[in-house]
């Protein structure tokens, strides 16, 4: 596979499966929030869009680098819904995989919340994230996406259904992409 995108609300244990992927497939781990820090210019209007934007462009330009250097099976995650529909749009022609997380119980993902520290990144909102993976699971799949309900599985089961997912899917390079 020549890229592995892992997507979710916060808390539903994309960043572990991420690392367990990365281990087990010898490729590439990268998360949107690996760019480095950088001062934002006096005369940018909206702060947020243009951080979100310059770190969408480098963690793209990273992503091409790795793949031109010959590196596969590149796990890349922590995007946005938003960014994650374009995903189809930019790696047409690619071998990709993207991985929906979602829980069908979101007690599941509160309970997780309680046990992650603040330097972990990620909504802490427990009714943001309600609501997060309720509009993903409810997004209607988009090409070479595949969806995983964590609900009521063990870290490993989830490691391995989704191995099993990647290890037996076909992806498409040419279909009709759409935001």
């Amino acid at each position: 596979m020549d890229f592995i995108f892992i997507i979710g609300p916060s808390a539903v244990g994309k960043t572990t499966l991420a690392k367990s992927l990365y281990q087990h497939y010898q490729g590439v781990y990268l998360e949107q929030n690996m760019v480095p820090e950088f001062v934002v210019p006096n005369n940018v209007e909206d702060i947020g869009i243009y951080e979100e934007q310059l770190c969408w462009e480098n963690v793209l330009l990273q992503l091409r680098f790795f793949y031109d250097k010959g590196h596969r099976n590149i796990v890349a995650l922590d995007f946005d819904d938003v960014r994650t529909r374009e995903l189809p749009l930019i790696f047409k022609g690619y071998k990709f995989i993207t991985l929906k997380f979602v829980s069908s119980n979101p007690e599941q993902i509160k309970e997780q919340m309680i046990h992650r520290h603040n330097n972990e990144g990620g909504l802490y909102v427990p009714d943001y994230v309600e609501r997060s993976n309720h509009v993903i699971m409810n997004r209607k799949l988009l090409p070479n996406e595949v969806q995983i309900d964590v609900a009521g599985k063990t870290k490993e089961e989830v490691f391995n259904e989704a191995i099993n997912i990647i290890d037996s899917f076909d992806p498409k390079t040419d279909y009709v992409a759409y935001l």
